[in-house]
Formats: C-alpha cells, sequence, structure tokens
C-alpha cells in the first residue's frame, strides 16, 4: 500500500474548482507538516502550500487567495480546495509528508 495517496485530480475549465484529498497510510505520516507541491514538464517542482500540526498555513504567491489548505487528522488526510483555476494551474500536484514522504502525484488539467 501506498504511504501517501492523493486524489481529485481531472479535467476542469478555467474558473471552476476541484478538492484534492491525501490520505496516509500511517497516522504518523500526517501527524506533522504536510503541504501540496506542483509540477509540469521540463519546470522545477514548486511549493504550493503547507499546514502545521496545529493549522498554521502558508501558501505561494501564486496561488494566495484562490487556494486553501485544511487537514483532518482524524481521517489521516490533508486538503487542497482549488478555486479560480486558471490553465496555469495545470500540474501534476504531489502531497508531500514533511517527514520525507511524497505521494505519486494526481493530474490537475485547466483547459476550455
Amino acid at each position: 500500500q501506498e504511504p501517501l495517496v492523493e486524489s481529485g485530480g481531472g479535467l476542469v475549465q478555467p474558473g471552476g474548482s476541484l478538492r484534492l484529498s491525501c490520505t496516509a497510510s500511517r497516522s504518523v505520516l500526517s501527524s506533522n507538516r504536510m503541504g501540496w507541491y506542483r509540477q509540469v514538464p521540463e519546470k522545477e517542482r514548486e511549493f504550493v502550500a503547507a499546514i502545521t500540526s496545529g493549522g498554521l498555513t502558508n501558501y505561494a504567491n501564486s496561488v494566495k487567495g484562490r487556494f486553501t489548505i485544511s487537514r483532518d487528522n482524524g481521517k489521516k488526510s490533508v486538503y487542497l480546495e482549488m478555486n479560480s483555476l486558471t490553465p496555469e494551474d495545470t500540474a501534476v500536484y504531489y502531497c508531500h509528508s514533511y517527514l520525507g514522504v511524497w505521494g505519486q502525484g494526481t493530474l490537475v488539467t485547466v483547459s476550455s
């Protein structure tokens, strides 16, 4: 079983919304700082958002005000609510535990 599993990716029109989920197989992987990153071909993987164990959040300037990261420790899950999506948001989105574990990624495509 994969340690971190993402879901919720897919095709959405510009201006639309998507909610990504990441669920950990063990609570130790999700009880610390968690984050979302994204990557497009031939570009460096970039930081999107992070949330501490206490619920404090950080966002990249490119998504601030549009994306919201949250967590549910009881469900061993972290979420990314994405609103007002543009084609520039098209990427593979990766869930990350700051203990050093990455998910396999989920593809988000924003296109008409």
